[in-house]
């Protein structure tokens, strides 16, 4: 009779473990209803293409249910990995974790055409960083930090990224030029990207070198290969 009740309890316990088993790169059916699509369903980055290069090999690989930026692939070509598609206004999710000391970032608003040679010189860029161990320069500039505006400006109270190899949950609406990121539920950006103050920020900052830099508010998304391994999931957007 004990046996009995301990392959019960044990039978119990395994069905429990499998629904508390989150499945990634999945939409819900309210997220389906709501009008969300997933950029990555966990097998294969279709979706997505280099930088001003289109679809070949690359440092971007598909492991573990999530695009990985490994630089330790011998083969393929470094770049931005960049969307197919072009959006305006959206409501994008992603979930991203970085090595030690690892930086990365995601895009919005990137203009993909050969006169533009890096999608930094149109698109905002949410830095994603681990801020712990990062180089002094990225420690000593909250416009650096994981969930700022690169370079732009920062909600640096908020900038609190979980440690490295630890997923982040970030967020970012664009929504008629206003712009907004957050960072595990934080906002630590936000900012209108249609005014004579947003143009006049921006001047005041090293991005005035690049004369097209935030005039965009319709573009692709971008991943950036910034050399450091990083990986992505749960990617999915709304658009508005």
């Amino acid at each position: 009779m004990k046996l009995k009740i301990t392959y019960l309890l044990l039978s119990i316990g395994l069905l429990w473990s499998c629904k508390q088993t989150t499945e990634h790169n999945t939409l819900s059916a309210i997220e389906k209803e709501e009008g969300w699509q997933l950029l990555f369903n966990g097998k294969d980055i279709n979706n997505w293409h280099i930088y001003n290069q289109g679809n070949q090999p690359s440092k971007w690989v598909v492991k573990d249910d999530a695009i990985l930026c490994d630089p330790t692939v011998k083969t393929g070509v470094f770049g931005d990995l960049v969307s197919n598609e072009t959006f305006q206004d959206f409501d994008l999710k992603f979930d991203w974790k970085v090595a030690k000391g690892g930086n990365s970032g995601v895009f919005i608003d990137v203009q993909e055409d050969p006169k533009y040679d890096a999608t930094f010189v149109t698109g905002l860029e949410m830095q994603l960083l681990d801020n712990a161990n990062a180089e002094p320069r990225h420690q000593t500039d909250s416009t650096h930090w994981a969930g700022s505006l690169y370079a732009i400006k920062s909600i640096g109270s908020n900038s609190k990224p979980n440690p490295y190899n630890e997923w982040n949950q970030s967020r970012i609406v664009q929504n008629k030029g206003k712009v907004s990121f957050w960072l595990n539920g934080k906002l630590t950006f936000e900012n209108e990207t249609n005014t004579k103050e947003w143009k006049d920020l921006v001047a005041g900052t090293n991005m005035k070198n690049y004369p097209d830099f935030g005039k965009f508010q319709k573009g692709k998304i971008a991943l950036q290969n910034h050399t450091d391994e990083v990986s992505f999931r749960n990617i999915k957007i709304k658009v508005l």
